[in-house]
């Protein structure tokens, strides 16, 4: 047992953490506090206790910190650059918020990745990844590559990777994290490490953000990176919104949390299939076994009678399998309708949606109602 006072900072900013719809859970290890420990000085960490969901200017920070808007800016800003808070660029001027721990913290660690970090990250795994894949919403959502989509399944704008990506002005792409941790641990994946793209509609919007955090490149090389991950059977994961999506992961199920949540961790909503599900034709199919043996990461097609089959229920609609088969035998079907689930609009409205299946009704609306009024603060302060 890692014992601390509860009013001790890093028990107060777990407790902070856990506050999120995302979650930060406890453990009888005090693991999660040994984590914190290891990313924040005592310092940071109180700093981090004085931000909030919502993003708010240096100089809103400062009285509640008391220290000027200068010095308060500039600690927030090493903290960013550090990965420990999210900084947002707003209208030209920056703005701080607390960041969930995944993703959010946890990403933002891929320069500090040790193995003794890493040793920590797994050993949390089993309690995090079951309160962030417990509960609807769930936390993320697979995207369907776009080829070989049936014409009455055609993909909705929230599920065409690709458009999201031509209405996007600036660009990123970082190393997996899920994988550095693993090769950390002593167990390297095969598969490309620098798969995790982040976007935005915002032109220049990475120039002064995270400058340690991956790199900034073009529209051009993002969709390469895309066609890629694709070729390598690597599974399409955004937030589960509609709207705002901001970044993909492409995953796979050896290293990545997503996938292994709801694999190895009994996290069913860690992440949300696609409307669609792959169909095999038996009549073309020559039972080779590419698509289960080298493509399927959720072991969802198994040899049948006549021809290999899927378990409609375990594939998440991620239809890497299509791009393999040799006899073009497989295709993306919609889902049936009692297997399809609608994301939340935008991420207030997952938020608000995770917190009432957490807490319920009134205490969300509690909770939420003085966020409201920062967030309408904070957009006052960006017009200043």
């Amino acid at each position: 047992m890692y014992d601390r006072p509860m009013n001790d900072v890093y028990s107060r900013l777990a407790r902070k953490l856990d506050t999120f719809p995302n979650g930060f859970p406890s453990t009888e290890s005090g693991i999660e506090l040994r984590i914190l420990e290891h990313i924040f000085s005592p310092e940071d960490a109180r700093m981090a206790l004085a931000l909030t969901m919502v993003p708010e200017s240096a100089s809103a920070i400062s009285g509640r910190v008391g220290l000027s808007a200068e010095e308060t800016k500039k600690r927030l800003d090493d903290m960013a650059d550090e990965g420990q808070i999210f900084v947002v660029p707003m209208r030209g001027k920056r703005r701080y918020m607390l960041a969930p721990f995944v993703v959010g913290i946890y990403e933002f660690q891929l320069r500090k990745m040790t193995p003794e970090l890493a040793e920590m990250f797994e050993e949390y795994a089993p309690e995090l990844l079951k309160v962030l894949g417990g509960t609807e919403p769930a936390l993320a959502r697979v995207i369907p590559v776009n080829k070989k989509i049936q014409s009455q399944a055609a993909a909705l704008p929230y599920d065409d990777l690709r458009l999201m990506l031509e209405k996007a002005k600036s660009f990123r792409v970082a190393d997996c994290i899920c994988r550095e941790e693993q090769a950390a641990l002593g167990s390297p994946c095969t598969h490309t490490s620098e798969t995790c793209l982040s976007f935005s509609r915002a032109r220049n919007a990475y120039d002064d953000v995270l400058p340690g955090y991956g790199r900034v490149i073009s529209r051009e090389e993002a969709l390469e990176i895309l066609d890629r991950c694709e070729d390598e059977g690597l599974v399409h994961c955004t937030y589960n919104v509609q709207e705002q999506n901001m970044f993909v992961c492409n995953c796979c199920s050896c290293c990545c949390g997503f996938l292994r949540g709801v694999k190895e961790f009994d996290a069913p909503h860690m992440l949300m299939p696609s409307g669609v599900v792959a169909r095999i034709e038996s009549e073309s199919c020559v039972s080779c076994g590419v698509c289960a043996e080298k493509r399927c990461p959720m072991e969802a097609i198994v040899p049948g009678e006549e021809a290999y089959e899927v378990i409609a229920d375990r594939c998440i609609g991620c239809g890497v399998c299509v791009l393999k088969c040799p006899t073009d035998s497989i295709s993306m079907v919609p889902r049936k309708e009692q297997g399809r689930r609608e994301p939340p609009r935008d991420l207030i409205s997952w938020s608000y949606q995770r917190q009432r299946s957490q807490i319920g009704r009134l205490r969300t609306m509690a909770r939420f109602a003085p966020l409201g009024l920062r967030a309408a603060r904070s957009r006052r302060d960006t017009r200043d």
